[in-house]
């Protein structure tokens, strides 16, 4: 039997369920979702898409463990299944989810040779004190909390055993989009604003302890989850191997995406800037940008969403769903 399968990993998640409506529309519906659903609401988005199974993540890892029969009919892999909290104390749940998972399931794909897509992450460049470079080398890297070290440990481990040129891993900059209501703390600030500015007509923005930086002036590479997605389809269907940055390429303040999302809303601009929580401070990031180059090199075509114009689509949507 000719594979046929592409399985997707945290397929219910903003990315994943993003990239399973896209090859839908190419017209793939041979799709395995693997997640882990628990009791949040990340079941919704499942409903918008086509799949010709889905499994939740222990089980799935059951059949993994012991060569189950579907596991050959899989023809590629977009791994984006992994604890996202940046927050999450659990040290060892990280290791185990983010970490040790995504090995087994990378080394099953290099066995068969299924093309196999991972999700690293921004995170795991910290401060940012080394900059943003995906073609710099990786080992120096330290990233400001444990879920950024989960993902860069995999990316070390990849390296050290010499199976990263055989993978394609995407470091994520700052993606928001339709998809992500379920996150909780973790969804994005246009959503929480949205959310905010809907409610109480303003937006809560942190403070800066930084003297260079002021108030709503800490800077992010914003991406648009339908470019992550784009991206990803991308690379991994023209076998685009290697580690790369999956940004922009340009650094916008919150109070460029805060002045987006009131223009989008049709409000007057109206931020309060706020304490940041004493358990953040020392793990913030005060500024992102992706290195593009990379992603450039390997011929990616289809350029990359404004801000502006993103979060008038997002916005459009929430406002459907309201209805």
């Amino acid at each position: 039997m000719a594979k046929k399968l592409t399985l997707v990993t945290g397929g219910a998640g903003l990315i994943g369920s993003q990239i399973i409506e896209d090859l839908n529309h190419n017209g793939n519906t041979d799709i395995l979702v693997v997640d882990h659903l628990g009791t949040t609401d990340k079941w919704k988005n499942l409903q918008r898409n086509f799949f010709t199974e889905y499994y939740e993540k222990d089980q799935f890892e059951r059949f993994l463990d012991a060569g189950h029969p579907l596991l050959s009919e899989i023809s590629e892999i977009y791994h984006l299944g992994a604890c996202s909290a940046t927050t999450e104390k659990d040290a060892t749940y990280l290791i185990q989810n983010n970490f040790h998972y995504t090995k087994k399931l990378a080394e099953y794909a290099i066995a068969k040779n299924i093309p196999f897509l991972y999700a690293s992450s921004a995170a795991t460049y910290g401060e940012g004190e080394f900059g943003y470079d995906d073609k710099a080398p990786i080992e120096t890297l330290k990233p400001l909390n444990m879920y950024g070290y989960s993902k860069h440990l995999f990316d070390l481990y990849a390296k050290k055993t010499k199976i990263a040129d055989k993978l394609i891993g995407l470091k994520y900059f700052n993606v928001f989009g339709y998809g992500e209501a379920h996150k909780g703390d973790m969804r994005s600030l246009v959503l929480k604003g949205y959310e905010q500015i809907r409610d109480t007509g303003k937006l809560k923005l942190f403070k800066s302890y930084k003297p260079e930086y002021k108030d709503g002036e800490q800077k992010r590479d914003f991406l648009y989850v339908k470019d992550a997605s784009k991206i990803s389809i991308y690379l991994l269907s023209e076998r685009k191997y290697g580690l790369y940055n999956v940004g922009r390429g340009m650094a916008e303040t919150w109070n460029d995406l805060a002045s987006a999302l009131f223009n989008a809303m049709e409000a007057p601009i109206n931020i309060e800037y706020v304490e940041m929580p004493e358990s953040l401070k020392g793990k913030y990031q005060y500024y992102t940008c992706a290195d593009m180059e990379k992603l450039t090199k390997v011929g990616y075509p289809f350029g990359f969403t404004n801000l502006q114009d993103s979060i008038k689509e997002y916005v459009r949507l929430l406002s459907l769903e309201a209805k």
